[in-house]
């Protein structure tokens, strides 16, 4: 179980220096091959470090990790050639590497970016307010233009440590992700970026009032459900934003946002886009970066997409109402066992006096399953948050859904079609807001919608991430309209309804419109190319199939919801 009140308990020594709009307190190391015990390759354990011990294991995920300060390191990415990475997806930066450029065998780096270069005639630097391993941040006051006499937040990142191609993309892609997303109110604003031979400079709105983590604290460690409530909504806005964008943060943490000001209804802004990439709906990224306490599952074993940035919030959450953390131990290894093995603990205090809505909202964020986790939309949609009246954002899970079901096959339309009749009000609140959001014409959305919706919400970040690939997947869609009830069929996840506490009734009703409306007789092996089984999964399948008029079961409909795949290798007959 997880950790709740002393043990993992969020105290003052988490309190860190930083900037005022976010300096990168990290690297991403790679680790040698001397430094990983048991070989050059596969899954290893390397030297971690985390609390006041250190030791040498086998971390009990696929990945070789290394500490850097609160930082995941990153691991190799090599071998895992079946998983698209987005971006520079290794993301290595080597702290001791290549800074004696030109030596023998060493390729020179270009370590221009085409900034402008009067930095020094533009700001006058005062003081440094944070700094981390890759740079620091400095206040600066602007001598001229629109920014005249204002202060900003300037983070100054040393040339001498871009010592890979993949350190100066890293950066190029920060400034461009910056620039692109800025304009949301929970972003921090970005004004401009400089260079000289020596440093860049990243230009930003200065945010003078202080960290999450600074708030949480300076509140005995925890928050009233009612304020924490106004927290996740802010976190939550800007996640449904950089998502619909085909961003995501990977580092999201309560030292990652910064109040605007010291007032109590400061507007809240995420920042620290250094480890951020961009990735495509339909796409994993392998890279294992991120905060120890915060990493999701997924992101250790190495295929994710945004659901990690959901994860990270669920975390928040938790912290927010109970003052320590879900996932805690002595070391990072622990960290990630209690991670991947271990659920939160919702039952020790001061969880009893939490309303059950608040619970189940941290339970749906912290679901193991990526599949079964809610979008930043949905999250905005639930019981617990409903009370608060804030506009509803498009959901890119709704276009990675439709999509699927357009290109499914009449069977499992039908199967899902059944689903929608059986739905709770709680889902359909939010099925009926996408759907609005798309504007149907005279009660229909067809391809043309769902382009013109992405197009209103769309900015440059969305071009680079290439999320408009994913209509060209919709195209069926060009050739027929949707009524809000295919919509609600086409809409919804499975994985997700299965989270609900009323899955089982949810089924059932499912299955008994079913049997009325879809249901039909099919073969194993007709039900085995419905589902990409190979022969090796036949014997499963007819567990799945009534004896008696050769039709779907009660477990075979819900199996095939699921979509399950079952390996068609003879891998496991040959170990």
């Amino acid at each position: 179980m997880g950790h709740c009140c002393s043990k993992g308990a969020v105290k003052d020594d988490d309190i860190k220096p930083r900037a005022a709009a976010g300096v990168k307190n990290h690297t991403r190391k790679p680790q040698s091959p001397d430094e990983v015990p048991g070989g050059s390759s596969g899954n290893r354990g390397v030297p971690v470090t985390g609390g006041d011990t250190q030791e040498n294991v086998q971390v009990a995920v696929p990945a070789s990790v290394s500490r850097q300060t609160d930082h995941v390191g990153d691991a190799e990415t090599a071998g895992d050639e079946e998983r698209e990475t987005g971006g520079n997806g290794d993301g290595t930066i080597p702290e001791d590497e290549g800074k004696d450029e030109g030596k023998e065998g060493e390729t020179l780096l270009d370590k221009r970016f085409g900034f402008p270069t009067n930095f020094r005639s533009k700001y006058e630097l005062g003081k440094e307010v944070g700094r981390g391993h890759f740079g620091h941040t400095c206040r600066a006051k602007c001598k001229k233009g629109a920014l005249k006499n204002q202060s900003v937040a300037v983070k100054i990142i040393p040339k001498s440590k871009l010592t890979t191609a993949i350190s100066i993309e890293d950066v190029r892609r920060e400034v461009k992700l910056l620039k692109s997303l800025s304009e949301h109110k929970h972003m921090v604003q970005f004004y401009d970026a400089f260079e000289d031979d020596q440093n860049v400079y990243i230009v930003m709105e200065l945010c003078e009032g202080g960290e999450l983590l600074d708030r949480i604290l300076s509140r005995g460690g925890r928050y009233y459900e009612k304020d924490a409530k106004s927290i996740v909504i802010q976190m939550l806005r800007v996640a449904s934003f950089t998502h619909l964008q085909g961003v995501v943060h990977r580092d999201l943490k309560p030292e990652n946002f910064l109040f605007s000001t010291k007032d109590e209804d400061s507007l809240m802004k995420v920042i620290d886009f250094g480890l951020s990439d961009f990735v495509r709906p339909d796409q994993r990224l392998n890279d294992i970066v991120g905060s120890a306490y915060y990493v999701a599952p997924e992101v250790l074993h190495r295929s994710y997409n945004v659901e990690a940035d959901m994860w990270s919030i669920g975390v928040i959450t938790y912290i927010l109402l109970c003052g320590s953390r879900p996932f805690f131990a002595r070391t990072e290894s622990g960290i990630f066992r209690s991670v991947v093995k271990t659920d939160p603990n919702l039952d020790g205090s001061p969880w009893p006096s939490v309303s059950p809505e608040a619970k189940d909202f941290v339970k749906r964020l912290l679901n193991k399953d990526h599949r079964k986790r809610m979008s930043a939309p949905q999250a905005l949609t639930h019981p617990w948050l409903r009370d608060k009246n804030h506009d509803l954002p498009l959901d890119i899970l709704i276009y990675k859904l439709v999509k699927s079901y357009v290109r499914a096959t009449p069977l499992r339309r039908a199967a899902l079609k059944a689903l929608s009749k059986a739905l709770t009000e709680d889902e359909l609140i939010y099925l009926s807001t996408q759907f609005n959001l798309l504007e149907p014409k005279d009660g229909c959305v067809s391809l043309e919608n769902f382009k013109t919706a992405l197009v209103k919400h769309s900015t440059p970040a969305m071009k680079e991430s290439r999320v408009f690939d994913i209509l060209d997947k919709m195209k069926p869609l060009s050739y027929t309209q949707m009524t809000f009830e295919e919509f609600s069929a086409a809409a919804i996840s499975p994985h997700q309804l299965e989270a609900l506490e009323g899955w089982e009734n949810i089924a059932y009703s499912a299955f008994q419109y079913f049997e009325l409306e879809g249901n039909r007789i099919i073969s194993v092996d007709a039900l085995a190319q419905e589902m990409n089984v190979g022969e090796p999964g036949h014997a499963i399948l007819k567990d799945w199939i009534r004896s008696s008029d050769g039709k779907l079961n009660f477990l075979g409909y819900t199996k095939f919801l699921h979509g399950l795949s079952i390996r068609s290798s003879n891998t496991r007959q040959q170990q």
